[in-house]
């Protein structure tokens, strides 16, 4: 490859993947919004899980029609409609007047959040084999920074609204959605300067313009040779429409395909990298930290997944997919084992000192201290049986305000150096192995002839595992308790290792042709 065609390359692979910035910011900046959300309309927590699970929802409905689309108009175009989308959804979510708008918003963002699948397509389709899985993984880095840039600004937010009078708890989160515009408006622009990816050209009929594409991103002179190896993949397999494209994906011959797409989706998405993500100050708190406390963590949080990403940018083709998922699964069952200990021994105590630090903190949000009374000389053994009570002496509109001075005032026998190594390990874990490699995979291991519904139907997958992690996480902070969460996600990451460990085949440095060979069964 050229110097130039690099170049070009690597512009369209961060632009394809610029959608993951996007959803980056939307993840942390509905982490930061869901406190001061939860408080004005007054949600419970299945309400909280909603609102945040909902965009997940949105992502199942886009999943069904996305191949056919991408079929239909190309990639490059499906990545510009859904730039539109996410500009739509940043409307509605930041001027909602109540909890029904606001999910429409919600779910509206998560129908473009089908710009992560439809990115690992493009780019897999235009990224030479040697460096595929280096730009493919460019997805999981741009959502590492639209994270830390959200985490970093929502600090700020959250720390200056003494001193910024327009803005005050009912407000703030207006500011943390409305943001994301300004990146929508810059990808909408960004995308219009991409071709289409020649290989969708080339099953199109359209060979000139492939070559023409071919020559921008390979050297010339290989471009009549790659389409003529696109050419003889396609010719080997009967030209499907969807249905026929579904039928082909789950015949016996694509079984093994099949089975290492689904279960690395369900792996990636029930690890609970959801519930860390979008709950990061929920998390915090309840380890018994501050409101600010609890930004200034997820700063960390970003800065720790964005660091793991370039690690695993630089290493995914020098060691392969094969050896990071399963060294990062292992660690994933270590990080959340220590989070599930730095937790088990918490115990929550209202003393005295207990008492006057909460009426400090509701006397600043100018709740009604005499609710406290009940609490005085009680100890609660865990944090079910605090929240449970905290929900019959508390309103849904105090209840956010107010849980994380309780905990922060009341909380000993917690392990606050087991607890952050955990949360910290598993974000890089996830950032370091199947966050990014997981869509390497996928843009790999699927013949040319059912990619547009294969990819879709491994991210549906993907997507209601962790749908299923975000939509329920309140809940179960509520009813099972922070340990018993986290010591599932680590027998789930066991699972995913074991299963993974036999199953998952190398592809580094293979054609997706050569992939094809190696995997469908005859």
């Amino acid at each position: 490859m050229t110097s130039s065609a690099n170049k070009r390359v690597t512009f369209y692979s961060m632009v394809a993947a610029f959608g993951g910035f996007v959803f980056g910011l939307d993840a942390a900046n509905i982490s930061g919004a869901i406190r001061y959300v939860s408080s004005l309309f007054e949600l419970d927590s299945l309400q909280q899980g909603t609102v945040v699970g909902c965009a997940l929802i949105g992502v199942i409905c886009a999943l069904f029609i996305t191949g056919t689309l991408c079929e239909k108009f190309g990639r490059a175009k499906v990545l510009l409609i859904i730039g539109f989308t996410y500009s739509l959804s940043s409307i509605i979510s930041a001027t909602a007047v109540n909890y029904e708008m606001l999910v429409l918003g919600r779910f509206i963002g998560g129908v473009a959040f089908a710009s992560i699948t439809v990115s690992a397509m493009y780019i897999g389709e235009i990224a030479p084999a040697e460096k595929r899985g280096k730009f493919v993984s460019v997805n999981q880095l741009m959502i590492g920074l639209g994270l830390l840039l959200a985490f970093v600004v929502n600090y700020f937010l959250v720390t200056l609204m003494d001193q910024i009078s327009w803005i005050n708890n009912d407000n703030v989160w207006r500011v943390m959605l409305g943001a994301e515009l300004v990146a929508n408006v810059v990808w909408v622009a960004l995308l219009l300067k991409i071709p289409e990816s020649p290989r969708w050209l080339v099953k199109q009929g359209r060979e000139e313009e492939a070559k023409e594409i071919f020559a921008m991103i390979a050297a010339p002179e290989q471009a009549d040779d790659l389409v003529a190896q696109v050419k003889n993949s396609l010719n080997k397999d009967v030209k499907l429409n969807t249905t026929g494209q579904l039928k082909e994906l789950f015949s016996s011959k694509m079984r093994f395909i099949v089975f290492i797409a689904v279960c690395y989706a369900i792996v990636q998405g029930a690890t609970g990298m959801n519930a860390v993500l979008f709950f990061a100050p929920m998390v915090f708190e309840q380890v018994g930290m501050s409101v600010e406390d609890t930004f200034m963590q997820t700063i960390m949080t970003g800065a720790i997944g964005l660091a793991a990403t370039f690690i695993a940018i630089a290493f995914v083709e020098k060691h392969g997919r094969r050896i990071l998922t399963i060294a990062g699964l292992l660690l994933v069952v270590v990080a959340h084992g220590s989070t599930y200990f730095g937790f088990s021994q918490a115990t929550y105590v209202f003393n005295e000192q207990a008492i006057v630090e909460i009426e400090q903190q509701l006397n600043a949000e100018q709740i009604d201290t005499t609710k406290l009374a009940s609490f005085k000389g009680k100890t609660f053994a865990d944090d079910v049986a605090l929240k449970q009570e905290m929900k019959q002496v508390f309103s849904n509109k105090e209840l956010p305000m107010v849980s994380g001075a309780i905990i922060n005032a009341t909380i000993t026998g917690v392990s606050v150096p087991l607890v952050l190594f955990g949360i910290f390990a598993f974000l890089a874990a996830f950032n370091l192995s199947i966050g990014p490699v997981m869509w390497v995979i996928f843009s790999e291991i699927f013949p040319n002839s059912v990619r547009s519904v294969a990819l879709p139907f491994a991210a549906l997958v993907q997507t209601i595992s962790s749908w299923s992690i975000q939509q329920f996480f309140p809940w179960q902070l509520d009813n099972m308790g922070v340990a018993s969460i986290f010591a599932i996600y680590a027998g789930l990451g066991f699972t995913g290792l074991v299963v993974m460990y036999f199953a998952l085949p190398e592809t580094k440095g293979k054609t997706i042709e050569a992939i094809e060979a190696d995997l469908v069964r005859a």
